[in-house]
């Protein structure tokens, strides 16, 4: 359960619900409008790998700066550490992105559920059904806010257990879908390069993706044996197992669709796929299933529980146009900072080892590439801003099939 909860933070944060993958064409996922920008699956494989090592390094140095400082919360440890100018910057880095994160699941909610409700029979586009806002609204009052609203985090044990098994379903449907479908789409050009050259701005929305240093403490406090040894063991094997799911929807994805691969993988199968509706409805059930662990965080710094599921209702219809753009920024303007740069900071001041320390030298490193990702990252999502395919169906699924009105396009 305690590895479910962290899968849970992580997942997508493993190939799925994991919040904006890394995609470019080709990487990882199913998120969606995010088509990011590794151009080819060879050079996300390697910054994921990277990633991977950094983030899991940095997970365990968070934990070991709260042990050494005498604190048991994140806000707590950069208060102690840097005062309360570093205290007011974490809160709202902290809130920020899990609120964006939310908004992102509401909106992916809503996209993905009414693609599966219009394969219901006499369900027609003008149906309350294919309505995004009707299907946002209703699935945040009838599954996301009562979840939300547990004291406990230890509760979400099962919740992160049934999502953690639609991970594995939405998985295997992929792999199969690789195999079946793929000699039906043409491939791109040059798919198979290594890399363009805004590649690092893709790094950047990694960090969005499989954050988890700010619930890190919520869930370290909720083992039965909070020690560091134990948590170390759980962030091997959690980030282990979220690197190699992703890592495979990042193949499966990649060699089905090459350079013509979205953000969320499921707009690029057809509308009539009824296996690939299937893995539609366990994804975002997945998606649901996510969105309370994020809420957790916005509680721990202070925001009203409600505040943030009602503002997400009225504000995602602006964000739906600027969702991809806003991942971008969220992940190396908050996510960077909350993984590589304010971790590594605080324990660099806390530790009392030499400056030649492996924590001490590690810590440097990983200090150093988030300031350079959160720099280049910023300055290339402005160079290059994305764009995404929003509910469009693709166009080697004509002329067999047929492109329905889609009602959660944006007026």
């Amino acid at each position: 359960m305690k590895m479910s909860r962290f899968l849970l933070s992580l997942r997508g944060k493993a190939g799925i619900s994991f919040q904006y993958e890394p995609v470019t064409p080709g990487f990882g996922g199913l998120r969606s409008c995010a088509r990011f920008l590794i151009p080819v699956l060879p050079s996300a494989t390697v910054f994921l790998f990277t990633d991977f090592f950094l983030r899991n390094y940095s997970i365990i140095l968070l934990i070991k700066g709260g042990n050494l400082s005498g604190t048991n919360t994140y806000q707590e440890l950069v208060r102690k550490t840097y005062g309360l100018v570093g205290y007011l910057i974490l809160s709202t880095l902290q809130f920020l992105y899990p609120f964006i994160a939310m908004i992102s699941y509401n909106i992916i909610t809503g996209d993905t559920l009414t693609k599966v409700f219009q394969r219901i029979p006499g369900v027609g586009p003008d149906n309350v059904l294919t309505d995004r806002h009707f299907i946002i609204l209703l699935t945040t009052i009838v599954f996301t806010l009562p979840i939300s609203l547990y004291r406990d985090i230890a509760k979400l044990g099962k919740v992160s257990l049934i999502s953690l098994i639609l991970t594995i379903v939405i998985l295997i449907i992929v792999m199969v879908r690789t195999v079946t479908f793929s000699p039906e789409v043409p491939k791109s050009e040059n798919a198979w390069i290594f890399a363009k050259s805004n590649a690092v701005q893709a790094v950047g929305v990694m960090s969005f993706a499989f954050i988890c240093n700010h619930n890190s403490f919520l869930i370290y406090g909720s083992l039965e044996e909070p020690t560091l040894k134990n948590w170390s063991r759980v962030t091997h094997v959690s980030v282990s197992l979220a690197v190699v799911i992703s890592v495979v929807f990042a193949a499966c994805g990649y060699m089905t669709f090459t350079g013509y691969t979205e953000g969320d993988i499921f707009e690029n199968y057809c509308r009539d796929d009824n296996l690939a509706t299937f893995g539609r409805f366990c994804y975002g059930v997945t998606v649901i299933l996510t969105f309370p662990l994020e809420c957790f965080v916005t509680r721990e710094v202070r925001i009203y529980y409600i505040l943030p599921l009602t503002m997400l209702i009225y504000i995602n219809n602006i964000l739906t146009l600027l969702i991809h753009i806003v991942a971008e920024f969220n992940g190396v303007l908050s996510a960077t900072p909350l993984v590589f740069i304010i971790p590594t900071a605080c324990y660099l001041k806390l530790s009392k080892e030499r400056w030649n320390h492996s924590d001490n030298l590690i810590s440097c490193l990983i200090l150093a590439v988030g300031v350079l990702v959160m720099t280049v990252g910023f300055v290339l999502t402005i160079l290059h801003p994305q764009e995404c395919s929003h509910g469009k169906e693709m166009f080697y699924c004509f002329p067999s099939n047929v492109s329905f009105h889609n009602s959660t396009l944006p007026p």
